[in-house]
């Protein structure tokens, strides 16, 4: 029942999700901040990159209804709920919670290894030249040769082998600093989490999980995860650093996006997705805030705490963010990669309106719409942009696209994206319609500031949670 769900709230334990800031100076929801980044440094030095902004939105008509000013989001995540299903009834008023899963055990450690070739969801088509002295740096890109393994090369990392050079997001129980590494000079995102916090909030499975995830996946769309490490009192993973900040950013101060800049992002996504989707992963948490965009203009997915391998092709987690949430999330019905397409319709909604289809304060209201109505369109929304969340933001998973016969292509192919050449598009050979102002590779002018009194890491001491975190 989401009464007894929701009711958990009121012991309030945050996500392994990082706050960070907008613009507007609020703090954003809990989220994975350590993922600025990207899955190489740039080929070649961004001080030549157009200092160019986000395409105007006068250049496309405006939503005819007043924009809502909408506030953080919060993301749910909830016990793994038995194969019942209540009713939006069952939900409790309790706005804007948060709720613990427990999740399954997770995967066992993996090697990091190449992806399997998919024509639709290529590898970058240009990996990152070497560094240095590759063979002795502790850092290797999945698809990066080097004279040891990648487990091997994983368990030589420490704290030691970077200079941390400013905190780029803070949260419940960590931080994330802009480093650079001591041996190939490049910048990376180093995630820090404190063990003790990751136990007293029951967060251990999220953050065995999302590791697990990430070590599974090499996508040019995607952030990559480099390695892992830990101490007696900290974990660390290190993530490339993506200098261009967040689409929701760019989202928020134009209200609104182009169709054509719409299109292209989505379609972006999508590569990405169709990727997940080829290894039996299960995202569930697109959003704007959820991708990055590096310093060519292209994105990157981030935040992969509540992304899943599916061992069934179903599961039954209540978990995400509300306004993004799938029908069949809601009710309690086992689920499988449809919700993620049903996220990609509300994206592109978002993208193209300046909010979700089905925005509401109260998020008993807004899963009653998510649950019952069908989105409304504004006059600005072209017939094929109608047409396609038609059959992404249906509750009937018989009729919704990706779920179908024709699975992925049945997005890709629909009319809406008859200018997008997915083929180019996977290889990164298609301009992006904004390139972010980055200076340097080191950048973090697209980041806000932060108390730079963090704790002292890397010390020797007794481990209060010895073999628990045995894979970092």
């Amino acid at each position: 029942m989401l009464n007894r769900i929701i009711d958990k709230a009121k012991h309030p334990h945050l996500p392994l999700h990082l706050h960070s800031k907008h613009s507007n100076g609020s703090l954003d929801e809990e989220k994975h901040v350590h993922s600025k980044t990207e899955e190489t440094p740039p080929a070649h030095s961004s001080q030549d990159a157009p200092q160019n902004t986000v395409p105007e939105a006068t250049t496309k008509e405006q939503v005819e209804e007043p924009q809502a000013d909408i506030p953080p989001r919060p993301e749910i995540d909830s016990d793994t709920l038995p194969p019942n299903e209540p009713t939006v009834q069952d939900q409790s008023q309790d706005e804007h919670k948060k709720t613990q899963e427990e999740h399954e055990p997770s995967q066992e450690e993996h090697n990091l290894k190449e992806p399997v070739g998919d024509t639709l969801a290529p590898v970058d088509p240009t990996p990152p030249s070497p560094s240095l002295e590759a063979h002795q740096g502790p850092l290797l890109h999945p698809n990066e040769k080097s004279a040891g393994t990648a487990k091997h090369e994983l368990k030589t990392l420490k704290y030691i082998d970077f200079t941390i050079l400013k905190t780029l997001g803070t949260g419940s129980f960590g931080r994330v600093h802009l480093v650079q590494s001591k041996f190939n000079e490049r910048f990376y995102a180093l995630k820090v989490l404190k063990k003790s916090e990751i136990v007293r909030l029951k967060q251990v499975e999220h953050t065995r999980n999302e590791r697990a995830v990430l070590l599974e996946i090499s996508h040019p769309f995607i952030v990559n995860l480099w390695g892992t490490f830990q101490d007696s009192t900290y974990l660390y993973m290190v993530m490339d650093y993506v200098p261009g900040g967040e689409l929701f950013s760019y989202l928020r101060k134009q209200k609104t996006f182009p169709d054509e800049v719409a299109k292209f992002y989505s379609a972006e996504v999508l590569l990405a997705l169709v990727y997940l989707h080829s290894k039996n992963i299960v995202y569930r948490d697109l959003k704007p805030e959820n991708i990055l965009l590096d310093a060519e203009g292209n994105i990157k997915i981030t935040d992969f705490g509540f992304a899943k391998i599916l061992k069934d092709d179903r599961t039954w987690t209540l978990c995400g963010t509300p306004d993004y949430i799938a029908p069949e999330v809601i009710q309690s019905k086992g689920y499988g990669k449809s919700v993620d397409y049903w996220s990609l319709g509300v994206l592109i909604y978002e993208m193209l309106a300046g909010q979700p289809p089905f925005y509401d304060e109260s998020q008993f209201r807004l899963y009653e719409k998510i649950l019952t109505k069908e989105p409304t369109f504004p006059s600005t929304f072209t017939e094929e942009a109608k047409d396609l969340l038609k059959h992404l933001l249906t509750t009937n998973l018989t009729k919704r696209y990706g779920n179908l016969k024709g699975g992925y292509r049945d997005v890709m192919d629909h009319p809406w994206f008859a200018s997008i050449d997915f083929e180019k598009l996977g290889q990164r050979k298609v301009k992006p319609p904004f390139v972010p102002t980055v200076k340097s590779n080191g950048d973090s002018s697209n980041f806000d500031h932060y108390d730079e009194n963090h704790p002292r890491y890397g010390l020797d001491g007794k481990d209060q949670y010895p073999g628990l975190f045995k894979e970092f």
